[in-house]
């Protein structure tokens, strides 16, 4: 039987059943090779030879594919139809390149999972397209240069930064611009005035006043509430009659139907949905066969498409809703190679209640159908009306607008979300007659303040990458979610707001390397990979050119020092970190001892913020988001029953709570941090005196006597009884929880050994190999379980919205990794190359205790734990017990393979080559193999990386 191959299990699984048993049908897990992650992987000298090797959780599918091809050489590459599929089909040739010696090999695509367009598919077989493959090549190659030589400096010279990548570096700069506009904007005032009026027959209807002393009113004339009054006065000491009522029909066209970026700009307004939700959500659709392809930049239809919508236009809402004659979108894809159809239902005939699938996938293949029907609809025609009304001398006209719909069109079945509303002209008018008199019922003044632009959203972001032209269909997602994951962007509401790291890197990189992270070289660079994909031009010229003047950018900056590098950053934000004072002051004198002055600082964590030179005698510090009045100096937060002072204050580690002040007698005072989840901002004496009165006694346990107490410990909330410890789920329970709760707490069996399990959060059915697939709550947050295969879940994943198929993909992902997660620092060492891991075995008893310990430490801390923190006192508990050198090894292995996370931090020296490896794994469309994609959170997801 043929081998057809195909990305995912899913797919496979799908693609199976209209093949038959004719075909076998395998997944590849997406890219089965990738650079190693070390130097050399691209060789410069060597005109750009790539190095590639099969992915260690690869190699089992390999296999089975090689296993799979004994039996019949005839292979079937049928990856996804775009640059990032003809990738993994060229990989895949290559890989098996021993076992096709005898073998014909076959590329088939199709844009959508149906019966007839797989069967279609098979029947028009061709060669791997090499042009596309080039494209990815130059891509893979500029990502990973960038992600080898750019983050390194970055590192060294900005403490605390992280990495730089391609492309995502250049939408943070998009997010850092725009909170700097909004920073610098200044609010404007204006007012209108506005009446209700009434027609002879007593119907109201409102207007506004556009012309003022016979003159047309701009929008800033009535400057004050004093200019608004006068006019005001003006409207109401005139008799006003109806000047003219024009009324003119119009019509609204419907949209297009979606592409990769608009379907993820209105899933993100309508549902709420992220840019990685929705391609994940449209990912199972598309693999269920119920969508066509979903990564795409074209908004054309197929001809039989366009005929089935109509077809069910006229069955489901009649024939005057389908026009004379189909419509047509031109489609503005760059490249025509990539311009796929639109993304649209497979079946139009299949509306979204008919459809079996999760909640989430039913919205958005709702909207995907009603926009497809709508797509082709007649328009809505709408009659609006204005009507002028104006006093008899002229000095005052009033205006009002409204609009009446005469035939809904395509309006029946959709309406585009809008970011602003609009306006006064939706507004339904009644009858109103020409030199009919307009009585006044009511005039005020309105006021208003000009408004700064607003942040943007995960959907503006991506309409504005897509209008300078960064990034492409499958990258979207991905750059998003690599600026946020990186903690230089964080979303509150909706809305991303740049983090201090993110806008140090951007003023890093902007100030020393301004070519690669402007607009237009990042677009340029898109298009001629684009040419690239047409084959007009060939990709090691693109390299060549790259690498020649990106080689001469880093060799400026090797001699940065970094107290330079932070004086050029603090001189070029200067105009937005120290605004001109009302005053006519000097912006850098320190506002509290006037002595000192204010620049640019960095903390341990990475941030940074402005801080007055003459510490440690003044301590005045404010974030450098924030204004003058935003200031983090110490606070008194009042007085405790003995009088003695709490405050709150800022330390090295982050905000905290004092009793008192350090004297000689007493160089410590009591200090206890905030609570993560808990805001300093909002921090009172109450609550203070709270923390620094922990632990708190619950009271003596019933049976033997012994005081139950209730504190915040290193991995969180918990109790304590005697020698006995129990865990709390919430900060808040520390201060609430009963004597009931706690001795139930207290009486539940230890979570070691072979306790018994908690009861599922989830049961999600069987795998299709058998066996429950459960959702669990784990030691350090939910996770999916089956059989021996424990996989944890992303952060940004309710255990309550957890699908099968998710659960089925982490699964996989896991398995590939290695299956059931190591419980000691000795067993995670095994997991390396073979050396280490007979020497980790035979040495395991001798340091089982050293390793343990911190073991669970890093552990903890993947997982998300927050450690209890000393304030200005300098450690953290973790950071108090460090683990030996060889301890430290294994507990780096031990880590994620217990939490399911990232490993922990590497050793300095390490660190540089291990997170620039990391910087430079990820695919165009996030399709690195499951290993790189767990093995590290900071490798990317799309255009080199990150940000």
């Amino acid at each position: 039987m043929p081998v057809v191959v195909v990305e995912s299990p899913a797919k496979a699984k799908t693609i199976n059943k209209y093949l038959g048993d004719d075909y076998t049908v395998l997944a590849s897990f997406g890219h089965v090779r990738d650079l190693p992650p070390k130097d050399g992987s691209v060789d410069t000298d060597a005109d750009f030879a790539m190095k590639w090797e099969v992915a260690a959780d690869s190699r089992k599918h390999v296999k089975a594919i090689k296993d799979a091809l004994a039996s019949d050489p005839n292979l079937i590459l049928a990856t996804d139809p775009d640059r990032e599929g003809e990738a993994i089909s060229w990989h895949l040739r290559e890989a098996l390149a021993s076992s096709l010696k005898k073998a014909q090999v076959s590329r088939v695509t199709f844009n959508a999972i149906t019966k007839s367009a797989v069967t279609e598919a098979m029947k028009a077989p061709r060669e791997i397209d090499q042009p596309l493959v080039d494209a990815y090549l130059a891509r893979r190659a500029l990502d990973y240069l960038v992600g080898f030589n750019l983050s390194p400096v970055l590192w060294r010279k900005l403490p605390g930064a992280k990495s730089a990548g391609r492309v995502q570096s250049v939408a943070l700069r998009i997010i850092v611009d725009r909170e700097m506009e909004i920073e610098a904007f200044r609010a404007r005032e204006y007012w209108t005035v506005h009446a209700m009026l009434a027609t002879p027959a007593g119907q109201e209807y409102r207007a506004q006043l556009v012309s003022y002393a016979g003159k047309k009113l701009e929008r800033y004339d009535l400057a004050d509430e004093q200019a608004a009054r006068l006019a005001v006065a003006a409207v109401e000491s005139r008799d006003l009659t109806v000047t003219s009522v024009a009324s003119k029909p119009a019509s609204r066209n419907p949209w297009p139907p979606f592409m990769t970026s608009t379907l993820q700009q209105e899933a993100s307004r309508k549902l709420g949905l992220g840019a990685r939700a929705c391609m994940s959500a449209a990912q199972r659709l598309y693999e269920a066969g119920h969508i066509t392809y979903m990564r795409t930049d074209g908004i054309d239809m197929a001809p039989e498409a366009v005929m089935a919508a109509r077809d069910a236009i006229r069955a489901r809402f009649g024939t005057e809703y389908v026009p004379a004659s189909p419509r047509i979108y031109k489609n503005k894809a760059k490249n025509a190679q990539e311009a796929h159809e639109c993304i649209r239902p497979t079946d139009m005939m299949l509306s979204p209640d008919k459809l079996n699938v999760e909640p989430e996938q039913r919205k958005l293949y709702d909207l995907i159908w009603k926009r497809t029907l709508a797509s082709q609809m007649e328009a809505a025609r709408i009659e609006r009306t204005t009507v002028e009304i104006a006093s008899a001398d002229a000095q005052v006209g009033l205006r009002a607008t409204g609009s009446v719909m005469l035939f809904d069109g395509f309006l029946r079945v959709y309406d585009q979300g809008l970011d602003d509303d609009e306006g006064e002209d939706s507004a339904r008018l009644p009858q109103i007659a020409q030199g009919e008199a307009a009585h006044k019922r009511e005039v005020v003044p309105e006021q208003h303040f000009t408004q700064p632009p607003p942040r943007y959203t995960e959907a503006t972001l991506v309409k504005r990458m897509e209008e300078l032209g960064i990034g492409r269909p499958s990258t979207y997602a991905s750059i998003v979610t690599t600026i946020q994951d990186r903690d230089y962007v964080r979303k509150d509401r909706n809305r991303l707001i740049p983090e201090d790291k993110g806008r140090l890197v951007t003023a890093f990189l902007t100030r020393y390397f301004p070519r690669y992270v402007s607009y237009d070289f990042t677009a340029d660079m898109e298009g001629e990979l684009d040419d690239i994909s047409s084959g007009s031009r060939e990709y090691r010229e693109v390299l060549r050119r790259f690498w020649r003047d990106f080689t001469a950018a880093l060799a400026d900056t090797s001699e940065l020092r970094i107290s330079e590098v932070l004086a050029a950053i603090d001189e070029a934000l200067a105009p937005h970190l120290y605004p001109a004072r009302a005053d006519g002051g000097d912006p850098r004198e320190c506002p509290v001892c006037h002595a000192g002055r204010l620049n640019l600082k960095t903390a341990r964590s990475g941030g940074a913020f402005i801080g007055c030179s003459n510490y440690p005698e003044c301590r005045y510090t404010r974030p450098i988001s924030g204004a003058e009045g935003e200031a983090m100096v110490d606070t008194v937060l009042g007085l405790d029953p003995q009088g003695i002072e709490v405050s709150l204050k800022n330390g090295r580690f982050g905000p905290y709570v004092q009793r008192g002040e350090a004297t000689a007698e007493q160089p410590k005072p009591p200090r206890a941090s905030i609570p993560k989840g808990w805001d300093a901002a909002g921090m009172d004496l109450e609550k203070a005196l709270m923390l620094l009165d922990l632990p708190r006694q619950i009271g003596p346990h019933p049976e033997d006597g012994v005081m139950i107490e209730a504190a915040i410990g290193r991995y969180g909330p918990f109790l304590k009884h005697g020698p006995k410890y129990a865990n709390l789920s919430e900060v808040d329970e520390v201060f609430t929880i009963g004597m009931n709760r706690a001795v139930e707490l207290l009486a539940a069996p230890p979570r070691r050994g072979r306790a018994a399990p908690a009861a599922p959060l989830a049961n999600l059915g069987e795998h299709p190999e058998g066996g429950p697939v459960q959702v669990l709550n784990g030691r350090f947050g939910p996770y999916v379980k089956w059989g021996k295969v424990n996989a944890t879940l992303p952060r940004d994943l309710a255990p309550e919205a957890v699908t099968m198929d998710q659960a089925l993909d982490l699964i996989a992902a896991k398995a590939a990794r290695g299956g059931k997660p190591a419980k000691s620092g000795a067993r995670a060492g095994a997991t390396g190359t073979a050396a280490t891991g007979k020497a980790a075995a035979k040495k395991a008893p001798a340091k089982k205790a050293s390793a343990a310990k911190p073991a669970r430490a890093a552990a903890a801390k993947a997982a998300g734990a927050s450690p209890a923190r000393d304030g200005a006192a300098g450690k953290t508990a973790a950071d108090a017990a460090l683990p030996a050198a060889k301890g430290r090894a294994a507990a780096r292995k031990a880590a994620p393979a217990a939490a399911g996370e990232a490993p922990a931090a590497k050793p300095r020296k390490a660190a540089g080559r291990a997170a620039a490896a990391d910087e430079a794994q990820g695919g165009a469309s996030g399709k690195a193999p499951a290993r790189r994609r767990a093995k590290a959170k900071d490798a990317g997801g799309g255009e080199g990386g990150a940000a």
